[in-house]
């Protein structure tokens, strides 16, 4: 990641509560988790204050979460706590997850990858190839470009680009968060 989004992240959670930590999991985490008996492993990448990681651990889940905000980790572990879940929270960067160990039957992003840059989403499509195996699910959220960040945001283009190797898309739902558009991806691994 790049400096100065680490400090903007860190700053944020440190001086407010950002608009994008509703502390709510997202409907269609909930449906996915709630359409499937099977559990096991889940990842949850850009964990932030940890609310969909306590919710994979409260439905049966062996979850790990991962972000770069020592701030939003500190929360996190203490929401954790708080709601008797069980997550093994780890400070690191989601293009680098050499610390994790395979496999994982879900991986979750709600808002990470679409701040990357492309050198970044290569080394996060590879390491989501690492630490899956077919039948893994990837659910993906993130901000369409354009607006006043348009560097920032993915398209449904770029997301069947990056990850067509090792996933097949099986859903897109377009959507719009606060008047920015935005797009949930379904994902499995072959």
């Amino acid at each position: 990641m790049l400096n100065w989004q680490r400090w903007f992240y860190e700053g944020m959670y440190r001086l407010s509560r950002p608009r994008w930590d509703t502390g709510i999991t997202p409907p269609e985490v909930v449906a996915l988790v709630e359409s499937s008996s099977s559990r096991g492993r889940a990842l949850d990448l850009g964990c932030g204050t940890g609310t969909n990681s306590i919710y994979l651990a409260q439905h049966g889940f062996d979850v790990v979460g991962v972000d770069f905000s020592p701030k939003a980790l500190e929360m996190a572990r203490e929401k954790a706590r708080q709601a008797g879940a069980v997550v093994d929270f780890h400070l690191g960067d989601v293009t680098n997850l050499d610390f994790l160990r395979a496999p994982f039957e879900l991986v979750l992003d709600v808002g990470c990858f679409h701040i990357l840059d492309a050198t970044q989403r290569m080394r996060y499509a590879d390491n989501l190839a690492r630490l899956t195996h077919p039948g893994s699910v990837f659910l993906l959220y993130g901000f369409n470009r354009g607006g006043l960040l348009r560097n920032l945001g993915v398209t449904s283009e770029q997301v069947q680009q990056q990850f067509t190797a090792h996933f097949v898309v099986r859903r897109v739902e377009q959507g719009a968060y606060r008047g920015r558009t935005s797009a949930w991806f379904w994902l499995s691994r072959q």
